[in-house]
């Protein structure tokens, strides 16, 4: 057996040194009875002499065992007198004050140990690549459908008529038509006019693309009020509005439509989702596009995004979800919400990240969104025609953010409301599907040539959309895919 001695140490205010030395046990050589045995010898002398046999391995074992502790205990008491050394190596070299704020930020203190490595005042490891958690915040909608009324006289009260090019002469039809510059120019002046806006067919009514059924046309222009979303290419999966959060009147009178080409129909329906008769999935009327107008599914998704007031000709309100988003509000109290009660005819979020073009710009180049070459092209001409980088600071800035979240819209088709949604989609269909990067040049251009008739949008907080809708991945990263050409 072995006895135990502790030796404590106290090295500063905070630090104690403990030092464990285990000593051999003290043990008797005489035995405790006299036992006689039969050869005469005595069982102690049988004890010392076996004793003995074993002395001089014992001694060895002595020495290696206070050799051991001996180092042991002079590495212990060295940590006590150079400990401080250890810990901070390469302090000592530092002047005072240096020195102090090198401690500083290589020490936590006891709160902050409390309250954890995850305290906001840490600094993150450089190369972190944990992303800002971006969450809801709450928004008053009302409790009700029938706690709402769309209120008189709120919007334009100087309405101008907007139509668009059906056909043009050209032998190559595209979906957007050939427009010039001047005719560009032109369409941006909030005057009686017809402008292109997509749906442009060749000569002898050669079709552009985006082809749908005169079943789905007739279902369309019934709808007064829509909410409408698009999956082409297979690029994500359904995601059924939340019935539960949706009255039963919105259920009557609301339309919701899912553009889908064949091969995303053809997909989902593998994944259970099998429109009935009807052509209904849950609240989802499936509307099969055929045609598709662009090879890049991205601008082939603008349509649906933009021209809602061309695919719904009888609606006065729209909502665009973007197809990796669940509706989980009624979308009666969205519109009351978004427009009615602040007298807006277009309401879209800010990004929850960038609002100024230039860091877009970098941003989409970063991760390969598009064609580089295609981006600075698109950038250069909107700079020299006056885009300016975005000031947080000006109080005077006309919109809290140059750079929309664009994967939640709700519009009021008024005239002005469509004449800036055909103005975007013109931008995306003669530059780059990244609408992000000429959102804030249409309508700072639009808002400039017309002052005395400017559109009233309402560009609400992030936070807001997230409370609204619930959000998930797509289905497909794009961001691994080389740039589009």
């Amino acid at each position: 057996m072995s006895q135990t001695r502790a030796i404590v140490q106290r090295m500063d205010d905070s630090c104690w040194l403990v030092v464990v030395i285990m000593l051999p046990e003290r043990r008797s050589t005489v035995a405790s009875s006299s036992y006689q045995n039969p050869s005469g010898q005595n069982d102690n002398s049988f004890l010392l002499l076996r004793r003995g046999k074993k002395f001089g391995g014992r001694i060895g074992k002595l020495k290696l065992s206070h050799l051991f502790f001996f180092f042991v205990s002079l590495f212990f008491f060295s940590c006590i007198f150079s400990g401080h050394k250890l810990l901070f190596h390469g302090s000592e070299l530092l002047p005072h004050s240096e020195r102090n704020h090198h401690l500083k930020t290589h020490l936590f203190t006891s709160s902050e140990l409390d309250m954890g490595l995850n305290s906001s005042h840490i600094q993150k490891p450089p190369g972190s690549k944990k992303r800002n958690k971006h969450l809801p915040c709450e928004v008053p909608v009302a409790e009700s459908v029938n706690h709402i009324l769309e209120p008189r006289e709120y919007l334009d009260s100087k309405p101008f008529s907007l139509g668009f090019i059906e056909t043009e002469t050209s032998d190559k039809p595209r979906f957007g038509g050939h427009q010039t510059l001047k005719e560009r120019e032109r369409s941006y002046s909030a005057i009686n006019q017809t402008i292109h806006c997509g749906f442009v067919k060749g000569g002898l009514h050669q079709g552009s693309g985006f082809d749908l059924s005169e079943k789905d046309r007739a279902y369309m222009k019934n709808c007064l009020v829509s909410v409408s979303s698009c999956i082409f290419g297979s690029s994500d999966f359904l995601r059924r509005p939340a019935t539960k959060k949706i009255s039963e009147f919105s259920k009557r009178n609301v339309c919701f439509v899912m553009f889908l080409d064949e091969q995303t129909l053809s997909k989902l329906a593998s994944e259970g989702h099998v429109p009935d008769k009807q052509g209904f999935v849950g609240l989802w009327k499936t509307v099969v596009v055929s045609n598709l107008p662009y090879t890049d599914m991205r601008k082939t998704g603008k349509v649906p995004k933009f021209l809602s007031h061309r695919l719904f000709p009888s609606s006065r309100y729209s909502i665009w979800i973007d197809s990796k988003m669940r509706l989980t509000t009624d979308p009666l109290l969205i519109i009351d919400f978004f427009l009615w009660r602040t007298k807006s005819e277009f309401a879209i979020s800010n990004h929850y990240d960038r609002h100024c073009v230039w860091d877009e710009v970098v941003q989409n180049k970063r991760l390969n969104k598009y064609n580089h070459t295609a981006i600075d092209e698109q950038f250069m001409f909107y700079r020299s025609d006056g885009l300016k980088k975005f000031d947080p600071s000006d109080p005077n800035s006309p919109l809290p953010s140059y750079v929309p979240e664009g994967s939640f819209i709700v519009r009021a088709h008024t005239p002005m409301s469509n004449l800036f949604s055909c103005l975007w989609f013109n931008e995306v269909d003669r530059f780059t599907s990244r609408d992000q990067l000429s959102f804030a040049y249409t309508y700072l251009k639009l808002q400039r040539l017309n002052p005395s008739r400017p559109l009233r949008l309402n560009m609400f907080k992030d936070c807001e959309r997230r409370a609204l809708t619930k959000l998930f991945h797509h289905r497909v990263d794009s961001s691994p895919h080389s740039p589009p050409a």
